[in-house]
């Protein structure tokens, strides 16, 4: 897994709003600047905000990116919830979990 690669392709989209517009017309290519595995790219491309928040991706980074995408903060939570139910627990990252996935209360 490239949880470095995966925060940076978002940090960057969050950062640059010429970046930002080029994936949104061709996501693909962007993504394909960057060594991540198909499984990243796939979450990034979806997108899989659970999937993300569960390979690591911080919190703060992956808010702005759910609202790149125009992801409400509601949703975003719950995308958030059902990942971690999905996927199991947070695998990396500063939220990786030391609890089972049902003990989990992401408020």
């Amino acid at each position: 897994m490239s949880l470095y690669q995966v925060s940076k392709i978002i940090y960057q989209l969050n950062r640059d709003a010429a970046l930002a517009r080029r994936f949104k017309d061709t996501p693909g290519e962007v993504v394909s600047d960057f060594d991540i595995t198909p499984e990243e790219r796939d979450a990034l491309l979806k997108p899989d905000i659970g999937l993300l928040y569960v390979l690591g991706v911080n919190g703060q980074l992956l808010m702005h990116y759910a609202a790149l995408w125009g992801i409400e903060w509601t949703d975003y939570l719950q995308r958030m919830r059902d990942g971690v139910k999905q996927h199991g627990p947070v695998r990396a990252g500063i939220y990786a979990m030391t609890t089972s996935p049902d003990e989990v209360v992401v408020k």
